[in-house]
């Protein structure tokens, strides 16, 4: 047997000895357990009160079995309303930390045998032509940005994971998954529904949540960590059913994170965690024109289908499964401008490989920070690598995964292998993750990671990597992180190994963070990202936020200084410095100026081609820039950021003029999102300019159904393309996606276009649960 064969067979048998081990050691792990958690907070509400508080502006909440059916209308008339009193008293995080809210939101915990119900009655006092409701699809950016009232559930009540789901006026679903309080996974898509209403002085809410999209410990009897959450983003304001300091409201919607900090749950009686499973089929097919390759594609009709499987091994471990995985739906890539000689990854945006993926975080704190840059850690696990090589797709014949907790532990297994694609030397290969994480202390955690890459990408034989890391946070403002790790490849003799510790002060008023990470220059992680190798960096940073008391109009000052030192390894020379000042006033409207200086010095050992015909030599350079910035409130009809920057560049000079983030409400179904970056280089050896221009396009028919389109081009590449997606969500967990993209080999200047490819995918899916 060869040594791939060996490597592959070993991946499926430790991902079969897991599902099997995982599930002993499960129900092992669990029958230790006492019988259940002990309530963190003011004691349970005794009925018929529904909310017990203490001095601290903590809370326990009280869940109330319904003893009639509601409809889901958003029309709060059912009896439940009225013969239930509701939790209210909500309490502000921004802008008037600890302070009632200036608008009543009422709210009200129910359930069934099959079914979790969240309900509010959200006033306002302002007539709805000055709500902030603009955006109907799922999971977007905008949707945080619009008024909403959302919930929060700690299911294991280990206050740090959990999955929050919220609405707005229009009734569009959101949802996102929690790890380490921190880390949110936008991309967690459970089955639930909402429906929103309207009444004298504000708007409705009801949500419709199945215990099986939930996981949580075994036993009837429940107690969850709980959290609710009502913007009023006219105000920027966020309101909470717990108090939160600032330095963890942060701006207000990450309040939500500091799963710690919020309330309880009881009286919530479940049903057993079944053992869900759902089988998810497609169907696909196609036509497809492509004429860069040799010979040319024209009109290629193609059809094909697949599935996914899920199911649940125990109450608290899920298995998925993946057969000829396709990804024809997802959007193509944003075009980004490179003027570095290192590489840049783009986000991650399949689905199989976004659900659950905040467990493969790894060397990260999910305790969050002020921000302010930090060193160029590397990704260990970059899902990318898996079934794209160089820009092409390769396909994935199958594989699975394994996510969930087993006692204080959180696992994470996988296992994909790809087909073999010669045309871009692809051989068929295998890759492996195993990912460990145990919770210790109220807020901290260590693990470990395993990687194996069985057909390595840059030698023959395979690759792969294993490390450990900590995440710990104290009181409510430091955090402290590390990890080691190690790769292996084989002819690979240097160091090959990489290390970070962090150490992280965020406080509201003052903040600071020292960095230091090592790399060796023969680190090489196959499943995962690394920039640049070779290095010794260290980052220090300080930051000074005053909040004016005597100036209404302003939210926030912010003063901060940051330092970055990288030295070559193993040479020790200094490789890389820059030194940074930066100022920022965030204003009560929330729109934000910043403007900074920066001094930078770089240490080239060899020629730099930076772009077509222009070329840096090597030698040492000193450069300065200025940047200032201006940030339109993300709540406004119109919102983006600003920017412009000037400065010397490699003894040459650089101008950057941007418009990023941008976004035109049209209608409340209708949106432009246009995105603008100018790029003029000076330098001894040529000028060239770096310019990418976009827009986004979106109607959403319902919260179900929409369309949306891309267009970019960009300079470099001198490449306009297009992409339109129809999604239509016509039952729960089931779509139909329309697909066209085109791209074309274009100098807009010159008037030239020609086809270069184009394709119309038409896929169904369909969720089978039982």
């Amino acid at each position: 047997m060869n040594s791939m064969a060996r490597t592959c067979t070993w991946s499926r048998t430790a991902l079969a000895l897991l599902l099997v081990a995982a599930s002993g050691l499960d129900s092992g792990l669990m029958a230790q357990l006492p019988e259940g958690p002990r309530i963190d907070g003011p004691p349970a509400p005794i009925a018929p009160a529904v909310v017990n508080r203490d001095a601290e502006g903590n809370a326990t909440v009280r869940a109330v079995r319904l003893t009639g059916p509601i409809r889901l209308d958003g029309v709060l008339d059912e009896s439940f309303y009225t013969d239930t009193r509701s939790v209210s008293d909500f309490v502000q995080a921004v802008p008037d930390n600890g302070a009632a809210p200036t608008e009543r939101t009422e709210a009200w915990i129910g359930f069934d045998d099959t079914d979790i119900y969240v309900s509010a009655r959200n006033y306002d006092s302002a007539p709805e032509s000055e709500w902030v409701a603009n955006e109907m699809r799922r999971d977007t950016n905008q949707l945080r940005n619009n008024d909403s009232f959302g919930v929060m559930f700690d299911t294991f009540y280990d206050r740090r994971n959990g999955v929050m789901f919220y609405t707005n006026p229009l009734g569009a679903l959101a949802e996102f998954a929690i790890s380490n309080e921190g880390n949110p996974n936008t991309d967690w898509n459970p089955i639930w529904d909402v429906r929103v209403g309207r009444f004298e002085g504000g708007w409705t809410v009801e949500m419709r949540i199945p215990f099986k999209s939930l996981r949580y410990r075994p036993g009837r009897e429940q107690i969850w960590g709980i959290q609710l959450r009502r913007a009023v983003r006219r105000k920027n304001e966020w309101n909470h059913l717990t108090f939160l300091p600032l330095s963890a409201a942060g701006g207000g919607a990450q309040g939500a994170f500091r799963v710690s900090r919020a309330g309880t749950l009881v009286g919530l009686e479940a049903p057993p965690a079944s053992r869900v499973i759902e089988l998810k089929p497609y169907g696909i097919t196609g036509l497809s024109t492509n004429l860069a390759v040799d010979p040319a594609i024209r009109n290629h009709l193609d059809a094909d289908g697949g599935a996914d499987l899920k199911v649940g091994i125990t109450d608290n471990l899920t298995a998925d499964f993946t057969y000829n995985t396709d990804f024809a739906q997802v959007e193509v890539d944003e075009q980004q401008v490179n003027l570095t000689r290192f590489s840049i990854s783009f986000p991650e945006k399949r689905d199989f490989f976004l659900e659950g993926r905040g467990i493969f975080d790894f060397g990260s704190s999910g305790g969050g920070g002020f921000g302010g840059g930090g060193v160029s850690a590397p990704t260990m696990f970059f899902s990318r690598r898996i079934g794209l090589q160089g820009g092409t797709q390769v396909p994935i014949i199958g594989g699975g995964r394994v996510t969930g907790k087993v006692g204080a532990f959180d696992v994470g297994a996988l296992s994909i292998q790809t087909d073999d694609v010669s045309s871009v030397n692809a051989p068929s290969t295998n890759f492996s993750v195993l990912r460990l994480r145990r919770d210790i202390f109220r807020r901290s955690s260590i693990g470990a990671l395993f990687e194996n890459r069985s057909r390595s990408a840059s030698a023959s034989g395979s690759n792969q990597a294993y490390g450990v890391d900590g995440s710990f946070s104290f009181f409510e403002d430091l955090n402290f992180l590390g990890y080691y790790t190690t790769t292996r490849t084989e002819g690979r003799t240097g160091s090959d190994d990489s290390y970070r510790t962090q150490v992280d002060y965020a406080g509201d008023l003052f903040g600071g963070r020292v960095d230091h990470l090592f790399i060796g220059e023969d680190f090489n992680p196959e499943i995962g990202f690394v920039r640049r190798t070779g290095l010794r960096e260290t980052f220090a940073s300080a930051r000074y936020s005053p909040r004016p008391a005597g100036i209404e109009w302003i939210r926030q000052v912010t003063f901060s200084g940051s330092m970055d030192y990288l030295e070559n390894h193993p040479a020790g020379f200094v490789e890389s410095r820059e030194f940074q000042g930066r100022f920022q006033i965030e204003l009560e409207n929330s729109d934000s100026f910043s403007a900074s200086f920066s001094e930078s010095y770089e240490n080239l050992q060899d020629t730099f081609n930076i772009a077509t015909g222009v070329a840096i030599p090597d030698g040492r350079y000193d450069f300065r820039s200025v940047n200032v910035g201006y940030t339109f409130g993300l709540q406004r009809p119109y919102s983006g950021t600003l920017s412009g920057e000037y400065g010397s560049f490699f003894e040459g000079t650089r101008t950057t003029v941007g418009f990023q983030r941008a976004r035109i409400e049209l209608t409340p179904q209708l949106s432009m999102e246009p995105s603008l970056a100018f790029n003029w280089v000076d330098l001894p050896g040529g000028d060239f300019t770096q310019h990418i221009a976009s827009t986004r396009m979106s109607y959403s028919f319902s919260p179900r159904l929409y369309l949306s389109g891309l267009v970019q081009y960009g300079t470099s590449s001198d490449a306009l393309s297009a992409n339109l997606r129809l999604r239509w969500e016509y039952a729960p967990g089931s779509e139909v996606f329309v697909v066209y993209t085109e791209e074309r080999d274009t100098d807009v200047f010159d008037r030239f276009s020609e086809l270069s490819n184009r394709g119309l995918v038409i896929k169904v899916t369909r969720l089978l649960r039982m």
